[in-house]
């Protein structure tokens, strides 16, 4: 089993959402409940910029900037340093709010949510379009999770944290369809998918929320590699560094008061992963 190291002290109540851009100097990630977007400095220290109560996700704009989906909506920063200046609001409901999702091959994004209580069936998946337009995918999810495409862009992955499930659906032009479960969680996993990345050979490394570990699985849904992590509170995951062969892994102290919780954690892979996509909005 391989094993993680510790890059930084404990910067987050709540990390989440990992992603390596070279467009903004490498790793980004968030504080979710505090509603940071955090920058990794090689120092192992980090940038913060505050966008509001929640930071679910993080992403690149295609000309430049970042997208970041907060507590009920995206917003929108045409500067890489500084706080978002305009948003796209998805819901009204009061108990929801925005948690995980990602850009797709056609330049849309797509952003997941939950119930704030985390009830079941109380969390949906938007998809965004680049013109500002947006529409329901999915309804109802309980705690939509992580969502990422095979290098050929002709399927997705997605989990949903609620049932415990990684699904895969077909992918025609950005839109989703032909959902399908690949991998089902129970009580002897000792924990459920949250984030996941996909790697260059079509692999999808998945944190296991619960049982402090980061899998990895074939396309067809076959365990192929397992990562230890120090904590129970893994939420994500991304490939990155110079040639996409680190795996960081974020991890939360929301439930968790083990030493390191909320630290960011790293190990390098064998597998490169891919580029990420952009929001073309």
């Amino acid at each position: 089993m391989r094993n993680v190291e510790q890059l930084t002290d404990v910067v987050t109540f709540h990390g989440e959402g990992p992603v390596w851009s070279l467009e903004w100097g490498g790793l980004r990630f968030v504080d979710m409940h505090a509603g940071g977007v955090l920058t990794l400095r090689d120092d192992g220290a980090v940038d913060r910029i505050t966008v509001g109560k929640v930071a679910a996700m993080v992403r690149p704009r295609v000309d430049g900037g970042y997208v970041v989906a907060t507590e009920k909506g995206i917003a929108l920063a045409d500067d890489l340093t500084a706080a978002p200046t305009r948003e796209i609001r998805l819901t009204d409901r009061e108990n929801e709010r925005m948690n995980e999702g990602g850009a797709a091959p056609d330049g849309s994004l797509y952003v997941g949510s939950m119930a704030w209580d985390g009830s079941p069936e109380g969390g949906r998946l938007y998809r965004v379009t680049p013109d500002g337009g947006t529409e329901v995918v999915l309804d109802p999810v309980t705690i939509s999770n992580g969502l990422g495409f095979s290098p050929d862009h002709t399927r997705a992955y997605y989990a949903d944290s609620g049932p415990g499930r990684l699904d895969v659906f077909d992918v025609d032009g950005g839109v989703l369809g032909g959902r399908r479960p690949l991998v089902t969680f129970d009580d002897d996993d000792g924990g459920v998918p949250d984030g996941l990345v996909v790697d260059s050979q079509g692999c999808l490394w998945v944190a296991v929320n619960g049982a402090g570990q980061v899998r990895r699985y074939s396309p067809d849904g076959e365990l192929l590699e397992t990562v230890a992590v120090p904590v129970p509170g893994v939420t994500a995951c991304t490939l990155g560094g110079p040639s996409l062969t680190d795996l960081f892994v974020t991890t939360s102290r929301e439930s968790d008061d083990t030493p390191g919780a909320g630290a960011l954690y790293a190990t390098a892979v064998d597998v490169p992963g891919l580029p990420v996509l952009p929001f073309a909005g």
